[in-house]
């Protein structure tokens, strides 16, 4: 009984966060889709050992993050000339550009990319560098992009936990220039990643979640998440 009020107070906190934050946060996970079952199979351990499978559903999961988005932006009618006849077709009226935070953002970054096939991309590297204590610091080292100014940025990485790691990221990014827009995509987020972007960026950037969780760890880790999405896609990695 104890664990059924646990979680439905759980509940209850993540649903009075999401009206407060309504309309710039997007649950994507409140209404059960196909979507849940990918997300369900990322945080699965018995599942874990399939890399293979564990990438695809990040694939998966940027795909429809992609197409949800692209009913918010902006689009042109144009003529398009067919065997028969000229229909007014509704297009994107621009492409944005994907950013992804490296490695472990490659695989959403690749499913956002499947349907945004004419965009312009940007790499970051951005990591946890840990010292001897424990603690750690995010480092951000390396930063390819295209001209931002005045274009729709989206920033995408699978997991949105402290939110350190997305902040100086898109601060890097913008520090010299300047896009109309900033959307953030995550496969999992949690409420205190998405207060800490909000509270450094402002609370008009959109950011898209497949899933929301409510805790960090000790470790900073989401809780129940679904562990190192890094290491899940790609293999361990020696910490620096």
């Amino acid at each position: 009984m104890e664990i059924s009020l646990n979680y439905f107070n759980i509940v209850e906190k993540k649903l009075s966060f999401e009206k407060k934050h309504q309309g710039m946060v997007h649950h994507l996970s409140n209404n059960h889709s196909l979507l849940t079952n990918w997300i369900s199979e990322l945080r699965n351990i018995t599942v874990h050992n399939d890399r293979m499978r564990f990438r695809r559903n990040l694939e998966r999961i940027g795909e429809v993050i992609a197409y949800e988005m692209s009913k918010e932006m902006p689009h042109k009618v144009v003529p398009i000339t067919t065997p028969l006849g000229i229909h007014q077709s509704k297009l994107l009226a621009e492409q944005p550009v994907l950013a992804t935070i490296l490695r472990a953002g490659l695989p959403l970054h690749q499913g956002m990319l499947n349907y945004f096939d004419k965009a312009d991309n940007a790499f970051i590297s951005a990591y946890r560098k840990h010292h001897d204590d424990g603690s750690f610091e995010i480092s951000v080292e390396y930063l390819s992009c295209p001209d931002l100014n005045d274009r729709i940025l989206i920033v995408c990485d699978p997991m949105l936990a402290t939110g350190a790691s997305l902040v100086q990221t898109i601060q890097a990014i913008t520090k010299t220039q300047k896009p109309k827009e900033i959307h953030i995509a995550v496969a999992i987020a949690s409420v205190e990643g998405i207060k800490t972007v909000q509270a450094a960026l402002g609370g008009d950037i959109p950011i898209w979640c497949g899933d929301i969780d409510e805790t960090l760890n000790d470790h900073s880790y989401i809780i129940p998440g679904l562990g190192d999405a890094g290491d899940l896609a790609f293999g361990t990695k020696m910490q620096s």
